[in-house]
């Protein structure tokens, strides 16, 4: 049976570390270090991007026998393609089930218009709520 994804959660923004500095004050958008390295966060002229097409999440067969129900939350760097590049787990089942890489499956089947820069395509990173559900 399959879940429902409910819509991606963006948050960050503002002034950053990152490898755009503006003028005058040296202040940019900015960059996030580590994973997703080169995507911006929405804000400071970074549009977020858009969700055009959810996929829902699979069960397994160890989550459907334990009824295992919850939020799995996602991070996710939106190219400017509108395909999800790098995904990772923010906060999992306990235990998992299985359905930690049935989230970041489900996440990589999102399709977005891409966030903006500038006017510009760039890869921004957002947050994703993938939702199992037993009906």
């Amino acid at each position: 049976m399959a879940g429902a994804a409910t819509a991606p959660t963006v948050s960050g923004g503002g002034v950053g570390q990152g490898s755009d500095r503006g003028t005058g004050d040296g202040a940019g958008p900015g960059t996030i270090r580590g994973f997703g390295t080169g995507a911006y966060r929405p804000g400071n002229g970074v549009t977020p991007p858009v969700p055009v097409r959810r996929a829902s999440p699979q069960y397994t067969v160890d989550a459907m026998r334990n009824h295992a129900q919850g939020i799995i939350i996602v991070e996710c760097v939106v190219e400017p393609s509108g395909e999800c590049g790098d995904v990772r787990i923010v906060r999992a089942f306990a235990p998992p089930h299985g359905l930690d890489g049935e989230a970041i499956d489900a996440a990589r089947r999102w399709r977005f218009r891409p966030g903006t820069r500038g006017g510009e395509p760039v890869p921004v990173l957002v947050s994703l709520e993938i939702e199992f559900n037993i009906r």
